[in-house]
């Protein structure tokens, strides 16, 4: 997957006004240009901060918002009033806004000079009440924003931006995502199904249907040299079963696998699109439903659906991105199974075929097995159990007027006996904060069934994607109670409804 922050940017600005005169106005460019060097320099930041020139008028505030909005590189902007910046001229700007916010409440100082204390240091240092100005027109504006307070020497503060800068480039990648769906929805589901238009309204992503057949005419132009590479490749990543191996008599199956993720790859890239679907009732000339090719095009970051569920697909996708270079993974998953012992509940997630070894750092195992659904030949699968671990499983659903994201805190655990006849992929997990309270919420909230789990990002990450989406976020943690969670939906109910207008 290729690094999405490379050559991004986020643009520090830096709020004033001219009342303070030439040589304050020197000491603030210089101060916030020592805050922004402190942000660029952090590891857990993951994108450059850019430092802007101070803005003391409404006019260079408006232009300087209007130039974020306007460049490919730039996922958002922080906004730190270093004085007081009246903000009546940060109107017009803020109405330009297209960009996501942070709002840094932080000062230059971390330990105030007591002794040392007098009306010039005042009158440069009044970020205590220059950013309570900003924030009162922030929120008279209806500006969506994430704020973040405290010392930027501290780990907690950047490290809480570098979450936001995360979710401003997850949003990023949605707005100029291009999803490629091989066939239609599996029939008669309804969460898999939606409003596509308003998919591109609200996140940007563009999702497009092409015949199956396009791609079993891809798969079978696939040159043998690109399979043996693959095949090679196979061989030094995973345990293969001997019945797959060279000479044996299910080689060709392996063989029609690699030609599979060499036609998705290939078709993906001529189409400049970061994710896909399929469905086993719309198989067409294919000889097997795709699942190492699945498994290995998620391990590389693309985004995936199942069944024809391109809002999963959407969602990896943006997980993919949110999460590069942390460790743990993001992968389709799907609630299969309980254990129901009273004090022991726990879900069993799997999928027919695809799960995302990302979840694993261990070797998985190459195997082939009757999937008893599809009508085609037996597909060939990575095996493996998800490592143990803090995690969250995800659901994009549309519940007619809007898109309600739904998040649970979740703990991945080993399985309590080996699965040795389970042929899949698999996570294990008890879910926040019991199961019974988390399966009802889940329920009531009309969450789908197909989830992402990630294992490299927390519900912060989501939060910010969330407010800078302008998408409901309903999450069931170690907090959550049946009857307050479904009063919160309650009450989301209104609050949607009236802020969309009757």
């Amino acid at each position: 997957m290729r690094n999405p922050f490379e050559g991004k940017e986020i643009w520090f600005l830096t709020g004033s006004q001219g009342l303070y005169g030439p040589e304050t106005l020197d000491q603030v460019a210089e101060q916030s240009q020592q805050l922004a060097g402190t942000l660029d320099a952090a590891e857990d930041i993951p994108v450059r901060i850019v430092w802007k020139p101070v803005l003391t008028d409404s006019e260079s505030i408006e232009r300087t918002l209007i130039e974020a909005g306007a460049n490919d590189r730039v996922l958002g902007v922080i906004a730190w009033m270093h004085t007081f910046s009246p903000a009546k001229m940060w109107i017009r700007g803020l109405e330009a806004l297209r960009k996501p916010l942070l709002h840094l409440h932080t000062q230059v100082h971390e330990r105030m000079p007591w002794s040392e204390i007098d009306m010039d240091f005042m009158n440069l240092n009044q970020a205590a009440h220059g950013d309570r100005e900003f924030g009162y027109i922030l929120t008279r504006l209806g500006v969506p924003r994430v704020t973040v307070v405290g010392h930027v020497d501290h780990a907690k503060v950047t490290g809480r931006i570098g979450v936001w800068a995360r979710a401003a480039a997850g949003w990023n990648e949605a707005q100029h995502m291009r999803m490629v769906r091989f066939g239609d929805n599996m029939r008669n589901v309804a969460v898999t199904e939606g409003d596509k238009t308003e998919a591109e309204i609200r996140f940007g992503v563009s999702v497009n249907t092409w015949s199956v057949n396009e791609l079993a005419a891809a798969i079978d132009a696939v040159p043998d040299s690109e399979v043996d590479a693959l095949v090679k490749e196979y061989g030094e990543l995973y345990d293969i079963a001997d019945e797959l191996r060279p000479g044996a008599d299910r080689h060709e199956s392996l063989r029609y696998a690699a030609r599979q993720e060499a036609a998705i790859r290939g078709f993906l890239e001529a189409h400049n699109a970061t994710a896909f679907t399929d469905t086993f009732e719309d198989l067409g000339a294919l000889k097997q439903l795709p699942g190492l090719a699945v498994q290995r095009l998620m391990a590389d970051g693309y985004g995936f659906g199942a069944e024809g569920d391109w809002k999963t697909g959407m969602l990896i996708r943006i997980a993919k991105v949110m999460g590069y270079g942390l460790d743990g993974g993001a992968s389709l998953m799907e609630d299969y199974s309980y254990n129901l012992e009273q004090g022991a509940e726990k879900i069993l997630g799997a999928h027919m075929l695809e799960v995302c070894p990302s979840l694993t750092a261990g070797r998985p195992r190459l195997e082939i097995h009757p999937l008893g659904i599809g009508d085609r030949e037996d597909p060939v699968r990575l095996v493996f159990d998800a490592d143990p671990g803090d995690a969250l499983v995800l659901a994009l659903s549309d519940i007619r007027d809007r898109f309600r994201l739904t998040a649970n805190v979740v703990e991945v655990v080993e399985p309590d006996e080996p699965l040795p006849n389970l042929p899949v992929a698999r996570a294990v997990w008890q879910p926040a904060p019991d199961f019974a309270t988390s399966a009802t919420c889940w329920l009531s909230a009309g969450a789908a069934h197909h989830t992402v789990m990630t294992t490299a990002l927390g519900l912060d990450a989501w939060r910010d994607f969330a407010t800078i989406a302008g998408v409901e976020l309903a999450v069931i943690d170690e907090d959550t109670t049946v009857h307050g969670f479904q009063d919160g939906l309650r009450w989301n109910d209104v609050y949607y409804r009236v802020s969309q207008g009757f």
